[in-house]
């Protein structure tokens, strides 16, 4: 799979070091512009090498790896984890992520009062 040793391609090598789950959402994210390499948006069949900046955005939090190591096959957690050296910053809090509004059970659906109410505490804009 590999062009020539010590490389592999961007979206295998992901999936590889277990920053997803699978290949195809690899290759989603590179295709969405979630991964990019040295800085550069990338797409899934880009090659990589030892010393390259990996950017991947999930959920809203961006994993920042440097390559150690171009593998190209699923590894073992440990194994893969000598593959790269994490520069991530750490998550954010939970309190951090805002207010969650919060209906009492059985009060059913929301009126249109109490809809403008719960976007005005979460912050959304007027529609």
């Amino acid at each position: 799979m590999a062009v020539d040793e010590g490389t592999a391609r961007v979206d295998s090598w992901i999936w590889s070091v277990r920053l997803t789950k699978t290949r195809p959402l690899a290759a989603a994210a590179c295709r969405a512009g979630h991964v990019r390499v040295n800085g550069e948006r990338t797409k899934p069949a880009q090659t990589i090498r030892a010393g390259d900046e990996v950017r991947v955005r999930q959920e809203g939090y961006e994993r920042v790896v440097v390559v150690t190591r171009a593998i190209s096959k699923r590894v073992g957690p440990p194994v893969a984890a000598e593959c790269y050296v994490d520069n991530s910053p750490p998550p954010p809090a939970q309190h951090e992520a805002g207010p969650v509004a919060r209906r009492e059970r059985g009060a059913g659906r929301p009126t249109k009062r109490d809809r403008r109410t719960l976007d005005q505490l979460v912050g959304r804009p007027d529609a």
